[in-house]
């Protein structure tokens, strides 16, 4: 349990939520810090394969707190503003170089900052009462918020995009999936398990690749094709180098499944 978010760990996978249910589950400048910290550290950390972002109480994340951010952003001037918008950045940037696949299991609201953390997750995994909405315009601001005119559109599409991110509207659960935002919808009851058993399935693949597949995902939107091709022969090189390739091999020989160890 962290001071400012729930977190618990089995069969190498780290279940993380955040814990205020009772106002549906809003991040405060302490939360932010904590969950960019602590996915800054997961590269190191080979105790956890996999990360599920968690709903609670009903909920995934109501964005930032109004009463513990937002009043108090009033107040600072430009360079205490811009040290939170970079310290917002900074958690997606953590995200994406954790290493580690990030399943966002999404359940009843996701608005703001919340939708953005569902965003930055590699899978997500909704409800039918899942509700999300870039809502910054809302509240005077730009819909560019921590990297979402970047990677909202390489989910949705540049049009679908653009619409969430200028009018600030909830985007349903039905039009999520239809839209290619959430992998699959299951009922409320099932989402815990069916996350962790997607989870489970990655965490018993090999972890390695799976890093370099992170990595090559989030790499190669700057590249050309050229690029892209060349650097996907190279992490694949490498990976033909790990005993995890040399056990799949062995095991295809043998007709039996391989055991794979992150090696």
């Amino acid at each position: 349990m962290s001071q400012h978010f729930r977190l618990e760990t089995k069969d190498r996978i780290a279940h993380v939520s955040l814990d205020r249910p009772d106002r549906k589950n809003p991040l405060t400048f302490e939360s932010y810090a904590a969950l960019r910290d602590w996915f800054r550290g997961l590269p190191y950390d080979d105790t956890i394969d996999v990360v599920v972002f968690g709903s609670n109480g009903g909920n995934f994340c109501s964005g930032g707190d109004v009463h513990d951010i937002i009043g108090p952003l009033i107040g600072r001037d430009m360079k205490g503003l811009l040290t939170f918008t970079r310290m917002t950045g900074d958690l997606v940037k953590a995200m994406l170089a954790c290493q580690k696949p990030i399943i966002a299991a999404v359940d009843g609201i996701c608005v703001g900052a919340g939708a953005i953390v569902a965003m930055a997750s590699d899978l997500r995994i909704g409800t039918p009462e899942a509700k999300t909405a870039f809502l910054f315009t809302r509240v005077g601001l730009a819909g560019c918020d921590m990297g979402a005119c970047a990677i909202l559109p390489r989910i949705i599409g540049q049009g679908r995009a653009a619409e969430l991110l200028y009018t600030g509207r909830v985007m349903t659960a039905d039009e999520a999936a239809a839209w290619g935002f959430f992998n699959r919808l299951v009922p409320a009851a099932e989402l815990e398990a069916e996350a962790l058993t997607l989870a489970g399935r990655i965490a018993k693949g090999p972890t390695f690749a799976h890093m370099m597949t992170k990595t090559q995902l989030n790499q190669e939107w700057s590249m050309s094709l050229e690029q892209a091709i060349e650097s996907e022969a190279q992490a694949q090189a490498i990976c033909m180098q790990t005993e995890d390739f040399s056990r799949a091999y062995h095991a295809f020989v043998a007709k039996g499944k391989p055991v794979f160890e992150g090696n």
